[in-house]
Parts: structure tokens; sequence; C-alpha cells
């Protein structure tokens, strides 16, 4: 069952469910908290496990003229506040991890661990910028179906798109359904969020990567370029595009379940 929040008279939508140390996992572009339903189920058979519409997508409501990353954070903040959890093991996925480097920035002390997964740190490059004013200029002329339509296969990796058809279709039919002002504000978020890198390499809680092989969006080879802080982990997904806790859900869960028992209670 799915609860609500207000930040700056907006609703924020999110569910929670399990018992133990606290995990929070945040979607990506165009997804939703609905992504995570699998994954969130098998975490909470041993974890607080909460997860969040973040402004724009899903139910939670829009801010304009753009849901920058400080405003997600601000929302995963007034959520965990409402549910009275003190620390959390952040999980950001894509876009989700941009919005847990802007929590990690602000509300450190709330953190007993962080993860990004198939995220990075930095600001958008010139030529991801120049993308979403493409995407931006689709949307104003009517076209999202091109968005979604091209995005969705290729988040998977090549040789997974047949086996994960219906998640494909489903994640389209999501993305189908949000406003594009919802989208354009979304994407004005992303393109100017700022680099975050110096965040990362002073981070004093535990960071675990996760990277997939075949990511088309996040390259397998920024596992080597990121600026990690003293204790942190890495996970390969050998047979993972850009969506491995659906991809290879198990070793997912198991990365993450080890990594948390680790220290959980630290």
């Amino acid at each position: 069952m799915s609860n609500a929040v207000k930040y700056i008279n907006k609703e924020i939508v999110f569910k929670h469910s399990g018992n133990g140390p606290s995990i929070t996992l945040l979607h990506g572009y165009l997804e939703s908290k609905e992504i995570w339903n699998d994954f969130a189920q098998e975490l909470s058979k041993k974890f607080s496990v909460t997860i969040i519409d973040l402004p724009g997508h899903g139910e939670s409501e829009s801010y304009n003229p753009a849901n920058s990353m400080e405003i997600m954070a601000e929302a995963v903040n007034k959520v965990l506040t409402k549910l009275n959890i003190d620390k959390t093991f952040l999980i950001g996925h894509s876009m989700g991890g941009y919005a847990a480097m802007a929590f990690a920035e602000k509300y450190s002390d709330k953190l007993w661990a962080l993860s990004l997964f198939h995220s990075a740190p930095f600001a958008d490059s010139a030529a991801t910028k120049i993308n979403r004013d493409r995407e931006i200029k689709l949307l104003l002329q009517g076209k999202k179906h091109l968005i979604y339509s091209q995005h969705f296969p290729k988040i998977f990796a090549k040789q997974n798109v047949d086996k994960f058809a219906a998640e494909i279709e489903q994640a389209k039919k999501l993305a189908r359904s949000l406003p594009e002002n919802n989208i354009i504000a979304s994407l004005k978020g992303l393109k100017l969020r700022k680099d975050r890198a110096l965040v990362l390499s002073e981070l004093k809680v535990p960071f675990l990567y996760v990277a997939g092989k075949h990511d088309n969006f996040i390259p397998f080879e920024m596992r080597k370029l990121l600026p990690y802080p003293k204790q942190y982990q890495i996970i390969e997904l050998e047979n993972s595009g850009h969506m491995g806790f659906i991809e290879e859900t198990q070793k997912s869960v198991n990365a993450i379940e080890t990594f948390a028992k680790m220290y959980a209670d630290k």
C-alpha cells in the first residue's frame, strides 16, 4: 500500500515494507518505485525497505521549472523523516544515483551506506546535455513515444531484450502515462545537476558500486574512473546492461545483502 508526504505543497508517494536496518531504493529516469517491486520484496525479508516515486515520476507530483537533484534529495529526506528513519542505506539507480549523491552531500549523517547502481557522481557531458535538449524538443512536439520506445530496449543488454520483453513493455506503459511537462522538468534537472565526485571521494560511510558489463548508458569502464572513498566495494554484473537488479536479480540481491550485513551494525 502506498503512502504520501508533502514537500513544497507537492505529494511524494512511497511504499515501506519489512523490518530491520533501513534500505532505501531510488529509481531511474522514466521509471517509478514499481520498478523495484520484486527486488524490494526480496530485500524486505531481512531489511526495512522504502521505495519512492521521485518527483515527476510515478504517482509523485512534479516541480517547475526543474525536478533538480536537490529537490529529489529533499523529497527523499521528507519520506525518511515521515518514517522516523534516522539512517538508511541509500541505493540509487541511474538518475536515482544522481539524487542519492545530492542526498549524500546534504544529509551524510543520515546514511549508514551508499550505493550507485549503474550510475555515477559526475555531471552531464556536453554530448549528453545536447541529447537532453533533443528529448525536450521531441516532447514539446508531442513525440513522447519516440523517447520511451527507443529508451527502454537500450537499458537492457542486447542479449537480454527478448528475455525481458514483458518488463520492457511494462516500463513503456509506465512512461507513456507520465505527463510531458513532468519529463521535461526531470530532463532539465538532469542537465543542470552539478558534479559530485568530491562528495563521493570524501564519503565517510561504506560505498558499493554496481556496474553492468553491457551497460549502454554508464560505460563498464566507469568503474575504473570513480574517485572512491576509503571503504568501497565493486560488483560487476557480467550479464547485465543498465538494469542489473532485473537482469541479474539474485546476484544483485545477494550483493546488497552481503554488503549490508557487513556494515549494518557498525
